[in-house]
Order: C-alpha cells, then structure tokens, then sequence
C-alpha cells in the first residue's frame, strides 16, 4: 500500500498507523478485506436498530417513573424517526466530501456519548431530546455504511453483501425483545441505553480499526440544499406523524403541509443553482435510481403498516397476551432474517430486477393472505401471511438498494444510500399513519382487513414501480 493510496488508513502517529497499516494490508493480501467491512458495517447496524422494539414496551414504566402520559412517551419513538430522516442526506453528502469514514465514527463516536448520556435522563423532556441527539447523530452509520461497503465491494456482490446488511437491520429488533425484554423487567428501562453504549463501544473499536478512508471531494457543502431540504422533509414527516394525534383539519397538518411544500420547492430551485448540489437532481431521470428508491418506499409502507396493525388482530381478535402476540409476531421478522441473505444471493444470480420482482409479489400476495386471516379470525392463515411477508420484504430490499447504488457514480454513494434511506423513512411513516388511520381503532375483523388490504394496494404500487428499472447487464 503507497503512502499515495486515496484508501490507505489516515496516519495519527507512527505506532498505531502502522499496525493499522500492516492489518489493512494483510487483510487485503487474503482477499478478506471486505468481509471485515461488512462486519464493521454490520456492527454499527446492531447497536443502532436493536433498541427500537424494546423502546415499545418499555414506554408504560418510563411514563410511570416521569408522572407523564404514554402518549407522551411516544415521542421517545417518533421524534428519532422524525428528525432522523432529515439528517439521511445531510450526513450522506458530508461522507461524499469529508470521507466516509470520519463521518461514520464521528457520528457513531457521538451516538455512544449520547447513549450514556440518556441512560441519566432526569425527566421526560430530557430523555426524549438525549434519545433523539443519539438516533440523529446515529443516523451517519446508515449512508456511510452502505457507502463503505458498496465502495469495498465490486458491483457484482452489493447485492450479496445488502443482503447481510438487511439481515442484520431486520435481526437486531427481534434479538433486543427477546433478551431486552426480560432485563427491563429486571433492572428498568435505562439498562436499554447502556446496553446500546456497549455495543456501540465495540462495534466502534472494529471499525475504527479496520475501516479505510474513501475518497474526498473538493467541494463546498451545499447550505442552501441542506436547509430547504430539512425544511421540505422535516414539515411532511411532521404532518404524518401528528395526523394519527389530530384531526386532518387541524393547522398543525396544513401548517406542516405547507411548509414541507415550500421547503422542497425551494430545494429545487436552490439545487438548479448549486455548483455542488447536495442531491443532484439528474438522478431522477435515472430509470434505476428513481424506481428502486419509490419501490423502496412503498415496501416499507406495506410492511410497516402491517407491523404496526398486525398486533392488534392478535391482541383484539384472537384475546392474546403482550407476550403471546410478541412471540408470534417473531415469525416475521425472524423469516425476514434468514430471507435477507437469500435475497441477496438471488440477487446476485438474476439481476437486481427481477430479485425485487419476486420479492414485492410476495409482499402483495402477503397482504391479502394477512387481510383474509384477519376477517376470518384465522390463526393459520395470519401466521402464513407473517411468513410470506418476511420472506417477501427479504428478498426485494437487498436488490432495490444496490440498484440505487448501482445508478450512481463512487463519489455520490453516500448521498444515493441517503435518499433511498429517506425516501424509505417516508414510506414507513405513511404506511403506519395510513393503515392506523383506515383501522381506526374499531376493532372487528372488516376493519383490520380493509388496513392489511390497504397494505397490499401499496405493496402492489411498489411492484408496479420495480417494472419501470431496466434489466441490468448479468452481474460481472
């Protein structure tokens, strides 16, 4: 490796860049080196999404510890999701500027501060503003991740390595509930934000060693982009999370319509002007950027959606206990974990379009089994249609997102993983608000349906949007 090497490790010191130095380079020499990126990736995907299903149930003894409402809580949930999805592509573009690897262990570096920090959390406010910095700053392992690992990968195994990477995504929650669950119950809810502090320490050491740098571009960060983007993103996911609070008429939702409208007019016409646009706006017209990221967008509102309903058919209808319905409700994610790697690898061997193909049929054909179990109070056919929808969002998701980085040049990866992520953040929000919405809360068997059908007419819009992206060339 050449001191001149765009990849080799930064030097802090002649010691340790040079172990550092010599391990990169033994790994390479075996050919590993990208597999101990994709553990490093991996890692940093753990100890940032294993939190979130614990935080579920634990809502009812924080609200209890602090004299406030779960509805209160729920913002401990809500306003990560929230303002998360508007740091996706500003952090995604600092990784194609300043390198993807400083912005990976700073924003991951911060995130375990803030962990730490939240696990001394005085009242309500507190823990939801610490809980939000860590999601926020957090949110830099998503686009840096997917960066690194599409640039340590050749184009021919994204999709292979995509396929671990939603694995680990998928694994993480389901893993947290079953060992978090019973250590809230023991200890209290803070024991959450320390367990996520040790992992992220470790998952941190690992990158920090093995990770190289990519690749900086000489450009001014786009401000103007950056602000009416946040503005734009920030006023929709505010209107989709407060619509299931308030009523549509509300102006908290015009209100928030109306300045996400104008904030993304206002991004397009800064970014028609930007000599270094945050997002490039040619991209749209990219057959394979534009299709994947809204396929992408609907899949998470198909599967979200159900998600969310889902437990409340096992709850209502079947009588079931919190436990009960948490243990079934494993089935799919657990389907989704070892569906992931298969979507990966059947990716690999068909092309990215017809992968997503297989998968979003599935997730339609999920749905409307999942909507005919509900009306007809079947155990049997909600539990297949459990199955049927991991398997489903297993085998599309790995092949939509290499195909958006696919689309792009090396040095917009991390923007390219950014939108897709935010787009996708979208997606979910307004799955759940959507089939909450059309549940409303009633109860019986026809309302739990007419959601999960609402569901399949998503999860069919996101079909439908795969047949747009081109047949890609058989993986080199």
């Amino acid at each position: 490796m050449s001191p001149s090497d765009p990849f080799a490790p930064p030097s802090h010191g002649p010691c340790r860049a040079g172990f550092r130095q010599r391990f990169v380079a033994d790994l390479q020499a075996r050919g590993t080196y990208p597999f101990w990126v994709l553990l490093g990736a991996l890692a940093g995907t753990f100890a940032t999404a294993f939190p979130v299903t614990i935080l579920t149930i634990a809502l009812r003894p924080m609200a209890i510890e602090f004299g406030v409402r779960e509805t209160t809580m729920t913002w401990v949930i809500s306003a990560p999701l929230l303002l998360s999805a508007v740091a996706f592509p500003l952090l995604g573009k600092l990784g194609d500027l300043y390198g993807h690897r400083r912005v990976f262990l700073v924003g991951f570096g911060a995130a375990t501060v803030a962990a730490v920090a939240t696990a001394a959390a005085w009242d309500a406010a507190s823990l939801i503003a610490l809980r939000t910095v860590a999601a926020v700053v957090g949110a830099a392992t998503q686009p840096t991740s997917m960066a690194l690992l599409f640039t340590a990968y050749p184009p021919r195994d994204r999709v292979w390595a995509m396929g671990w990477w939603a694995m680990t995504g998928a694994a993480a929650p389901a893993l947290g509930l079953i060992a978090g669950g019973p250590l809230v119950d023991l200890f209290g809810w803070r024991v959450v934000f320390l367990m996520q502090a040790g992992f992220s320490i470790v998952a941190l050491a690992l990158a920090a060693l093995v990770l190289v740098e990519t690749p900086r571009r000489r450009a001014r960060f786009d401000l103007a982009g950056a602000a009416t983007l946040g503005c734009g993103v920030g006023g929709l996911m505010l209107a989709l999370g407060r619509l299931r609070d308030v009523a549509v008429t509300s102006p908290w939702i015009w209100g928030s319509l109306l300045a996400g409208g104008v904030g993304l007019f206002a991004f397009v016409r800064a970014e028609r002007r930007a000599a270094a646009p945050l997002l490039p706006l040619e991209f749209f017209a990219r057959a394979n950027f534009t299709a994947p990221i809204v396929a992408n967008a609907f899949n998470g509102a198909a599967y979200m959606g159900a998600f969310v309903v889902a437990p409340l058919v096992f709850l209502g209808i079947f009588g079931y206990s919190i436990t009960q319905t948490a243990a079934i409700m494993l089935i799919r994610t657990m389907t989704l974990t070892v569906a992931s790697p298969l979507g990966g690898r059947l990716g690999t061997r068909i092309g990215e379009r017809g992968a997503a193909l297989i998968g979003g049929a599935v997730m339609t054909l999920s749905l409307l089994v999942i909507a005919a179990g509900a009306y007809l109070a079947s155990l049997a056919g909600m539990a297949l249609g459990l199955i049927l929808q991991g398997l489903g969002h297993g085998l599309a998701l790995p092949s939509l997102t290499a195909a958006v980085a696919a689309a792009v040049a090396e040095a917009d990866l991390g923007v390219a993983a950014a939108t897709n992520r935010l787009t996708n953040q979208l997606g979910v929000a307004f799955g759940i608000t959507t089939l909450s919405m059309v549940y409303g809360g009633v109860g019986t068997p026809v309302a739990f349906a007419r959601s999960f059908l609402v569901g399949a007419l998503f999860a069919l819009l996101s079909l439908l949007t795969t047949c747009f992206m081109l047949p890609a060339a058989r993986p080199r």
